[in-house]
């Protein structure tokens, strides 16, 4: 083997959020508790998705892909943050820090695809609703689906590797609570040139080619929505992509402080991995269900024991 390319550190030492055992405690209970809430959320819109037939429309097939990258983020960073808090042991080996970044870089960057999708979705729905079930089938979803996943897997595989084929020696401490690729790259001895500039070019494809085609579609939105005569229809529109515009607003501008900006300090780009790793995940099934009256209606349902 190259002697560039040989590692020598076998496992890194996560230092996580906090030293201190009562902040510990709490970011525990903490961790425990939105995990759990992302895991309820999620598993719970999937089921009322698959088991009411109102519900099987393009939006909410997507929606039910989102609530598997929710989980996949979720389940990739937090149990083992809950390990290692509870344990007292913050230690990771090489091949468990690459699948952890793998993993959820894979669940990160599909989720950043179907939110572009979604908004497509929407574009068709509102702009061109004589069309909307003549390009919307189910075939072309389950390719879009299929599509953003392949997309996913592409832009983990370009960063994990570049990530973990660079020579780490000696020093072996993350300041991080998961392994991420920028901050694990600081700790290579190696050139990281080509691997940074690989990084932030899967982050430019990943995170602001969505967020462009994110934008165009809500730019068509607003001019069909600023056009139309009734404000019922308005306030109809707005109801329906509120969430989906919440949701992308605290994904993608947490994603892209992390990702995108290089004076991001240590201490700044682990607080944003708490909100998009372990918080933003939770968020997405209470949005889109709290303000969406078809899932809330699906939910008394099945409560009820009432079929749809």
């Amino acid at each position: 083997m190259n002697q560039n390319n040989c590692t020598w550190v076998t496992e890194f030492l996560l230092l996580g959020l906090s030293d201190d055992p009562q902040t510990q405690l709490l970011l525990i209970v903490l961790f425990l508790a939105v995990y759990l809430g992302t895991v309820l959320g999620s598993l719970l819109l999937i089921y009322l998705v698959i088991t009411d037939s109102q519900l099987h429309t393009p939006m909410y097939f997507f929606l039910c892909n989102l609530s598997l990258a929710d989980l996949g983020i979720s389940t990739s960073i937090v149990p083992q943050a809950l390990v290692h808090m509870l344990m007292k042991k913050n230690v990771i080996s090489f091949k468990g820090c690459a699948a952890q970044i793998f993993f959820s870089i894979v669940s990160g960057a599909t989720q950043c695809s179907l939110l572009a999708v979604m908004s497509y979705d929407r574009y068709l729905a509102i702009c061109d609703p004589m069309h909307y079930s003549v390009i919307m089938t189910g075939r072309i979803c389950a390719q879009l689906a299929l599509g953003c996943w392949i997309c996913g897997t592409v832009a983990s595989s370009v960063d994990t590797i570049f990530t973990v084929c660079l020579p780490y020696q000696g020093d072996n401490k993350i300041a991080h609570f998961f392994c991420d690729a920028p901050v694990l790259l600081t700790l290579a001895t190696g050139d990281t040139h080509k691997a940074e500039i690989a990084i932030f070019f899967m982050g430019v494809v990943i995170l602001l080619v969505p967020v462009s085609l994110v934008l165009v579609s809500y730019g068509f939105i607003i001019v069909t929505v600023i056009r139309m005569k009734t404000t019922s229809g308005r306030l109809k529109i707005f109801s329906t992509c509120g969430s989906h515009l919440l949701v992308v607003t605290l994904f993608y501008g947490t994603l892209i402080i992390s990702y995108m900006t290089s004076n991001s300090s240590r201490e700044q780009i682990k607080h944003v991995a708490v909100f998009y790793g372990v918080i933003n995940p939770m968020l997405n099934p209470l949005i889109y269900s709290l303000r969406n009256k078809d899932v809330m209606r699906a939910f008394r349902n099945s409560v009820n024991g009432k079929e749809s």
